[in-house]
């Protein structure tokens, strides 16, 4: 299987320009899709720009210089993903993936402490052997709970690399939400319900300002107010 894609077929959701060269690297199998993420080598190069070629960036990769979620990664082609945080402590620079008002993944400078954590969506939950229960997050992780308070759809605030859970935040009225897909990309709002639908029909969330998506593409930011920076400013 090729480790390379043509740059005119890469996601739309990837900030590169689509005529400069043929070829564009691909994620590798990991904790994001394709469609979901972009590899760590096009993040250095093309959105950073701390490198010139995809050499460059596998010497600084060699040197242990980059963390992604607090943890050293080597492979070029890791897959980054929404909410992961790509930090090179040696210079003091800490970034968070999120996505702009285009659909596109932006980079978000972080200030020096929040690199230390990010925020997941739980997609599901197992119950496993000795009662204990496993949440199934949104980056491919899993994080095991004494007690199930936890509903798919709500976000944690995770501590990295530790994964210890320091705040939740609900699928429910009045929490910070952004969409992540649609024709509301990248937008910040206030949800009014999640309704839950009783048929094969997706649960819908409706926000504040009448806007309605389905719950897929709602990713709960905060209960008070938004705990990331976003790309741009949004207006509620």
């Amino acid at each position: 299987m090729s480790n390379d894609m043509k740059r005119l077929t890469a996601p739309r959701s990837w900030p590169v320009p689509r005529k400069t060269n043929q070829w564009i690297a691909k994620p590798s199998p990991g904790p994001h899709g394709v469609e979901g993420s972009m590899p760590l080598v096009v993040v250095l190069r093309d959105m950073l720009g701390v490198a010139d070629t995809a050499k460059e960036v596998k010497r600084i990769l060699g040197d242990r210089q980059v963390l992604v979620d607090g943890r050293v990664v080597s492979d070029t082609g890791f897959p980054v993903g929404l909410m992961d945080v790509v930090s090179m402590p040696k210079v003091g620079l800490h970034y968070r993936m999120m996505i702009d008002r285009n659909g596109k993944f932006q980079l978000v400078k972080l200030a020096e402490g929040k690199q230390a954590w990010k925020l997941c969506r739980i997609e599901g939950k197992t119950t496993v052997p000795g009662g204990k229960t496993q949440l199934n997050l949104h980056d491919g992780r899993s994080v095991l709970v004494d007690k199930d308070s936890y509903k798919a759809g709500d976000v944690v605030k995770l501590e990295v690399p530790s994964q210890k859970i320091l705040e939740t935040y609900k699928l429910a009225k009045g929490s910070f939400a952004i969409i992540t897909s649609g024709s509301n990309v990248g937008e910040l709002e206030v949800i009014e319900e999640y309704i839950v639908q009783r048929t094969v029909a997706p649960n819908l969330v409706k926000f504040r300002d009448g806007k309605l998506t389905v719950k897929d593409n709602v990713f709960v930011v905060g209960s008070k107010g938004p705990e990331v920076e976003l790309p741009e400013a949004s207006i509620l």
